[in-house]
């Protein structure tokens, strides 16, 4: 009974079905959020098997990285907030002494 299940008929079909319900144009905005998550999800899976290498015993590029030298920290600019900026003429004042 199942032996052939599917057979391309059943897919035009099925093709047929999901074009009537979603329309043309929303088909391909499917397919790139698809293609999207699919990505996505390579990149978490790629990365928790990293994560699982140095379990293993095998160092990866992250241990080796970690356990080299750290760079010497460079001193970072003030950030810049609305109470240490000062204006153009709160400048003249200061300047003449008004």
């Amino acid at each position: 009974m199942l032996r052939n299940g599917l057979e391309p008929w059943h897919l035009l079909v099925v093709l047929a079905v999901i074009i009537l319900l979603f329309g043309s144009k929303k088909l391909p905005e499917m397919a790139r959020g698809l293609g999207k998550s699919m990505r996505i999800l390579k990149a978490e899976t790629k990365a928790l098997r990293e994560d699982d290498a140095p379990a293993d015993g095998a160092p990866s590029n992250a241990t080796a990285a970690s356990t080299a030298t750290p760079a010497p920290e460079q001193p970072r600019p003030a950030a810049v907030t609305p109470s240490n900026v000062t204006t153009a003429s709160e400048n003249t004042k200061s300047a003449t002494g008004a």
